[in-house]
């Protein structure tokens, strides 16, 4: 009878309890559970449905039960930023709002007041994102400071699930760094740059490493789930989940976890905390076993997501990559932009970007899906020589992990763009990797090498020639 082991992975559009388990060698996955998720508006802002969100992992872990298959940790992954704040009867105070949300415009210049970018980046090697939990709650303590009066506890979202499960608050290291609040050298709270912000800094909890076993369900939880196990943090952002599975032997490796983002860097032992690097907007998050990842946010399939919903999903993903690829079209938008980001409308956007920088305008589903397709490929391309330089390291390999390394035209047009040779897989690379980040806590397997190697074992690759 195998150990199996559940990995709860929760994207912004939805989520998923996925097992586990180490079978010859090799490390098998069933989906058993899936589950929409997404932002709504609630008082003015866009929020995430935290009750629901509590409601839905509870109800996966119930599948254990229902199929036979107890796990014997379970590990909780998402997206980083956003938080839950705790009253003293650890009761939830105002809604948890997500990082899309409009009320961080502005909190840059009064974070400025008191460090100029520049500091910033020097002190936490975090790139400057107006959506960071630092600027999250310059908008509380300017918009709703009883919120942060009456909080005694700060947690990050997959560490609020976390602790609904067991009772136990936690913060763990790879989601915290996403605060930029993190010192990158002490890999702890900075607590001079949050007193000096005025943040209250009794609601920050102890920073943990991933592989961290939190402790049991509590006696309520494991009552409705009908069984106990041991809750372990795996890295609980996402992108920190992703890279743990990114199929390398080597540390000299690039990739892409390619999603709703496409994050693409590299792993460094030590942040780049220099102007150089802050100029080029690339961030040092925390990893595993206290390794950065080294990239670049890149808007990533967010906007294929957001035309294909415009068209009232009347076209699939191929239907879409079918008309792309038959279009003829050569025009490039920065997918950088902040216009992208959370607009009324991608179509009308894309539009605009093409308009304004007197190139053609997208008509067609095709066009306007060339245009994204084709954007991606060049900002890739970018990052991809920013990173060489910065590093002094030249990659002959893009390694693409997540749903996007599915898509077999975008890597191409990596491949091409880049000159670099593309190696894609494993597509549900955030559960493999929470899931190696729990096996290597139970002794499973031995460490990240040991975890890659059976990954890039377990996994078919495809490679595309630049």
């Amino acid at each position: 009878m195998p150990t199996y082991y559940l990995a709860i992975d929760i994207g912004a559009s939805s989520g998923r309890h996925i097992l586990g388990s180490l079978e010859n060698g090799k490390i098998k996955t069933e989906e058993i559970y899936r589950f929409s998720n997404g932002l709504n508006k609630v008082d003015g802002h866009l929020c995430w449905d935290i009750e629901s969100l509590k409601n839905e992992v509870v109800s996966g872990i119930k599948k254990c039960k229902e199929i036979g298959k107890i796990p014997a940790t379970i590990g909780i992954d998402t997206w980083g930023v956003d938080f839950a704040l705790l009253d003293s009867e650890d009761k939830l105070i105002g809604n948890v709002v997500g990082y899309r949300d409009s009320r961080t415009n502005g909190m840059d210049k009064a974070v400025n007041e008191f460090y100029s970018d520049e500091e910033l980046y020097y002190i936490s090697g975090i790139q400057k994102q107006k959506y960071n939990t630092i600027y999250q709650l310059m908008a509380l303590k300017k918009q709703n400071p009883e919120q942060l009066e009456k909080a005694e506890t700060l947690l990050m979202v997959p560490e609020y699930l976390t602790f609904v499960l067991t009772g136990t608050k936690n913060a763990e290291y790879t989601n915290c760094t996403t605060a930029q609040l993190v010192d990158p050298v002490t890999k702890d709270w900075n607590f001079e740059l949050i007193d000096k912000l005025g943040y209250p800094r009794k609601i920050f909890q102890k920073i943990c490493k991933p592989g961290t076993v939190v402790g049991p369900l509590s006696d309520a939880v494991a009552k409705e789930v009908g069984f106990t196990a041991n809750v372990v943090l795996p890295a609980t952002h996402d992108t920190g989940s992703a890279v743990v599975a990114v199929p390398v032997q080597s540390d000299a490796a690039l990739y892409i976890s390619s999603g709703t983002w496409s994050l693409l860097g590299t792993e460094i032992m030590e942040a780049n905390c220099t102007e150089q690097s802050r100029k080029a907007n690339l961030t040092n998050e925390g990893g595993y076993d206290y390794r950065f990842r080294y990239l670049k946010n890149i808007m990533g399939l967010w906007m294929l997501q957001s035309v294909k919903k415009e068209w009232d999903n009347k076209y699939s993903f191929d239907d879409i990559c079918k008309q792309a690829m038959a279009a003829d079209i050569d025009s490039i938008v920065n997918c950088q932009d902040d216009m992208f980001l959370a607009p009324n409308s991608m179509i009308e956007a894309v539009k605009t970007a093409c308009a304004e920088s007197g190139q053609k305008v997208p008509q067609t589903v095709g066009e306007i899906a060339a245009v994204i397709y084709n954007s991606l490929a060049v900002c890739y391309k970018n990052a991809c020589e920013e990173i060489e330089a910065l590093t002094g390291q030249k990659y002959d390999t893009i390694h693409i992990v997540g749903g996007g390394s599915k898509d077999e035209y975008l890597n191409n047009l990596t491949a091409k763009y880049t000159g670099k040779t593309v190696v894609a897989g494993p597509s549900e690379a955030t559960a493999i990797g929470n899931l190696a980040v729990q096996m290597i806590a139970n002794g499973d397997l031995k460490d990240l090498k040991d975890a890659r190697r059976c990954i890039a074992d377990s996994t078919k690759l495809t490679i595309f020639q630049k």
